[in-house]
């Protein structure tokens, strides 16, 4: 079957190097070809129980009988979208009656199972009963990825004090008056989770246990047990699922001056993780997936290190060990203090030059993480003691990208069938978590989680990045409203409930996630405080955060709202949100409204989150930014947000609000904005003056050529790009 080239082989990358890694190809019985870096990796680094005949019998299974499957749904949506473009263009204004009968004609809406109830087991409570922040990482920089599995615990006094909650950050020494703004705010949110019997924790003179029993006594929540760190005395209490440590210590600068002497209160904070190998990673030959690899089993073995100079001193970053409690009768026991990992593999679409096929083609890269991600958890999965299990129920949990509707979540499903037949796994350890960022996702969500119903583990909502899919979907349809006010639009309001209420209905509680967006302003802390509770009350029990911070202070909100009794409330309340109102497409039915200054802002703002983005992910192969606006708020930024203002410019210039020339402009005058941002970055390349580099010209692209990549992906651009770039930086090294 023909295959379409997403990303070029390029001439031989895998030079030698000081371990003699040979320079051509192995090739595998069925004539795959594999980089000499990835054939060393398989040959070294899997567990024992994966040799590498079981490793490429496996994956020359799923070459042959999943990439054909995978050929097949990419025709599948090229073909649907032209059949509604050719809609779009034909009929002109929308009628939802007629739009829905059009996509059901074409197979673009499937029929809605009768009833579907999930049958996922082996879930660890991390997924199924402790609502919490999730983080997610790129999976490549181990120092990113260690701090995320160790944020299972966080300092709330230290990241009330450190961020902007009580103002603009401090720095120098201890500020006794900022200090009191913390302990107020804490006493005031203990007495709110964790109320007391009489009076006030602010009250409180002493913090005591007697008798099995924590003085004073609690009207809610539960005493679990003390230990002693240094000389001082830890309280573990729980709420909502969720542990809390109060840590007395009269020694310190904060317990001093407090009447019980507490020096800190931590919480559980980030309950799961997502290593990311997809949008925020910028993986695009066989050593950047051998490095991302090797983190992943660093993980999974438990011996993952991070060395870093900080404050002139090297740093030796290790996975954290759990905790050891004496229980009421001071009985010992342990709590753990890691992150549950899941790990977050690429979509369908893209392919790797890692691995060719007997035709000299890439293979699907998404299957190659599939198979390595599962092979390296077997290290977690052999594991004598659970308490050092990253999975304790003996579980994989593989997050799925970019599927297009039923038929590519079974495709996902065929995948780990496959593989945990090869290498010796039972039935569905591998869960599933179904990314719906696009459109045909959202509106057949039933269908996949029936497609799924023995694996899915978590679906999520409230994505904005889902976004650009929109845009994409219905670019013929007319001008889309400016990207500021596209949360407000009723398709959104559609997506965020029927996901909520779809996911509830088919029997996620107690089961699997339900999952809310990233807060994308990872400085502004202090309005994350005040508006990320809705995350919560809307029936999530989980939602991504920026930051370990960021997770430690999101996990304040789970103590105010009982997540898992909310979904309760919400499932018996009845449908919030029709398909009709998922469907209405946000477009403006008059773009002469706007003002050259609303277009302006609207171009410059979308080319600064591309140049930011492009400039360094082309460059200095970062696979996830934190990028100012116009306004200078730092928003993060990954392939997926990158596909939003490059579908939104796509969109205006094939529907002449703006002209290319504006477009160019726009970059150009933003392009030294950017320069300007990363003037301290001694690795930067500026963009200006002379607007001729790689990253210039693919940033150029994602705005100018936005409307003809598949779906509006960013990826195939900037893997282009990256490649182009790695080749001239080698010629420039020699």
């Amino acid at each position: 079957m023909s295959k379409p080239k997403i990303v070029p082989v390029l001439p031989q990358t895998d030079e030698p190097n000081p371990t003699k890694i040979p320079n051509e190809r192995m090739t595998t019985p069925a004539g795959l070809q594999v980089a000499p870096v990835f054939d060393a990796f398989v040959k070294s680094d899997l567990p024992s129980s994966v040799t590498p005949v079981a490793f490429y019998s496996c994956l020359e299974d799923l070459v042959n009988t999943i990439e054909p499957k995978i050929q097949d749904a990419l025709k599948t949506r090229s073909a649907l979208q032209a059949q509604i473009d050719e809609f779009h263009r034909k009929t002109g204004p929308i009628e939802p009656s007629k739009y829905i009968t059009f996509l059901q004609s074409i197979n673009y809406l499937v029929p809605v199972p009768e009833s579907v109830t999930i049958s996922t087991s082996g879930v660890d409570e991390e997924i199924a009963t402790i609502p919490g922040p999730q983080l997610v990482v790129p999976v490549n920089n181990a120092r990113f990825a260690l701090n995320a599995a160790n944020a299972r615990w966080g300092s709330l006094y230290s990241c009330l004090y450190g961020t902007d909650v009580f103002g603009p950050p401090v720095k120098g020494p201890y500020d006794a008056s900022r200090g009191e703004k913390v302990t107020c705010w804490v006493r005031k949110w203990l007495d709110d989770v964790l109320p007391l019997d009489e009076g006030s924790h602010a009250e409180v003179t002493s913090y005591e246990c007697e008798g099995g029993e924590m003085r004073p006594k609690m009207k809610e929540g539960k005493f679990l047990g003390t230990r002693e760190v240094n000389g001082a005395k830890h309280f573990l209490l729980e709420n909502n699922g969720l542990k809390i440590e109060i840590v007395i210590d009269k020694t310190t600068e904060v317990g001093k001056a407090d009447t019980a002497g507490v020096s800190d209160v931590l919480l559980e904070s980030a309950i799961s993780t997502i290593l990311d190998f997809e949008d925020s990673v910028a993986a695009v030959d066989a050593e950047d997936k051998v490095e991302a690899y090797k983190n992943w089993r660093g993980l999974m073995v438990g011996d993952l290190e991070a060395r870093f100079s900080k404050g002139g001193k090297e740093v030796v970053r290790t996975l954290n060990a759990n905790k050891t409690f004496l229980g009421p009768q001071n009985e010992p026991f342990e709590v753990r203090s890691r992150s549950l990992l899941l790990v977050r593999n690429v979509g369908h679409l893209m392919t790797t030059p890692t691995v060719l096929d007997k035709e000299g083609r890439e293979i699907g890269e998404g299957l190659l993480d599939a198979i390595t991600s599962v092979a390296l958890a077997k290290f977690d999965l052999e594991k004598d003691s659970k308490l050092n299990k990253n999975s304790p129920e003996n579980s994989i949990y593989i997050v799925k990208p970019k599927m297009h509707g039923p038929e590519e979540v079974k495709i996902a499903c065929d995948t780990f069938d496959i593989i945990e037949r090869h290498l010796n796994l039972p039935p569905n350890t591998v869960k599933l978590g179904i990314m719906d960022e696009e459109r045909r996702t959202s509106a057949n969500l039933n269908a996949c989680i029936a497609a799924a119903s023995s694996r899915v583990a978590f679906v999520n909502t409230g994505f904005l990045d889902r976004t650009g899919d929109e845009i994409h979907t219905s670019m013929e349809a007319g001008p889309f409203v400016r990207k500021k006010n596209m949360k407000a639009q009723p398709w959104i309001a559609a997506y965020e409930n029927r996901n909520v209420d779809i996911g509830l209905a088919c029997g996620f509680t107690g089961k699997a996630q339900i999952g809310k967006g990233m807060w994308a302003m990872p400085d502004l802390l202090g309005k994350m405080l005040e508006e990320k509770i809705g995350h919560p009350q809307a029936g999530a029990n989980c939602a991504w955060v920026p930051s370990p911070t960021a997770a430690t202070l999101h996990a304040t909100h789970y103590h105010r709202v009982d997540a898992l009794k909310r979904q309760g409330e919400i499932a018996t309340g009845g449908s919030r949100s029709t398909l009709e109102q998922l469907l209405t497409v946000p477009i403006i039915e008059d773009p002469s409204a706007w003002t050259a200054e609303d277009k302006r802002d609207e171009i410059e703002n979308s080319a600064q989150g591309i140049l930011g983005y492009a400039v360094r992910w082309v460059d200095q192969g970062i696979g996830c930014s934190k990028v100012p606006d116009i306004n200078n708020v730092g928003l993060m930024e990954d392939r997926a947000t990158c596909r939003i203002s490059s579908q939104l410019l796509a969109n205006w210039l094939h529907h002449k609000v703006v002209t290319e020339e504006e477009v160019i402009a726009a970059m150009k005058k933003m392009a030294e904005v950017v320069d300007k941002q990363n003037a301290n970055d001694q690795n930067y390349t500026p963009l200006a003056p002379s607007f001729d580099g790689i990253a210039w010209r693919a940033a150029c692209d994602l705005a100018l050529k936005g409307r003809t990549q598949p779906s509006g992906y960013t990826e195939p651009i900037l893997h282009l790009a990256r490649l182009e770039k790695k080749k001239e930086q080698r010629a420039e090294s020699k």
